[in-house]
């Protein structure tokens, strides 16, 4: 089962997939791809961090997340946006070989047996826009794996003021 929870920035994404998954299972995985850019990135880490309580089991994995055992599991990852900015500084900017790749290990893990996948992505392009052209490639792949993961989800929340509104599914 794969579930897609998107919306705009602090629209409550997070906080709704969290419950989802506590919901699911007694102890869920909660699968962090932000990469440690700076001390206050690292402070921003470590808060989400302490707002977990012991169910939770974590990991920290950048961009390889097909190299993770989901099977039997539920998990949240989050989020995509921060999981595609590494790719896209990784690969140089390079749009179509991002797209590539994320969704080459997006298939690893959609593939693995008797999973439950919960995964938070925000509606960039739903903004302002992008002021520079680097800023406008970084939307259009962030478009093109939502549409992607839209399409393989089961069901897809769009959660708007920390409200969900279900888009597809039930």
């Amino acid at each position: 089962m794969i579930y897609l929870i998107t919306g705009g920035e602090r629209s409550g994404k997070s906080s709704y997939a969290e419950n989802l998954a506590k919901e699911l299972a007694e102890n869920p995985m909660y699968v962090a791809t932000a990469r440690k850019w700076d001390d206050d990135f690292q402070k921003r880490i470590d808060r989400h961090q302490k707002d977990r309580d012991d169910r939770w089991t974590n990991i920290e994995k950048e961009k390889h997340l097909s190299e993770i055992y989901f099977s039997g599991k539920v998990a949240v990852i989050d989020c995509v946006t921060l999981w595609l900015t590494n790719f896209f500084v990784d690969n140089k900017n390079d749009v179509e070989l991002c797209l590539e790749q994320a969704k080459s290990e997006f298939d690893g893990i959609a593939n693995q047996k008797d999973t439950t996948i919960i995964i938070i992505t925000n509606e960039i392009g739903m903004g302002v826009h992008a002021d520079t052209h680097i800023g406008r490639k970084f939307t259009e792949l962030q478009g093109w794996m939502n549409q992607y993961l839209a399409k393989k989800a089961d069901t897809v929340v769009l959660m708007i003021s920390g409200i969900p509104a279900t888009i597809k599914g039930n």
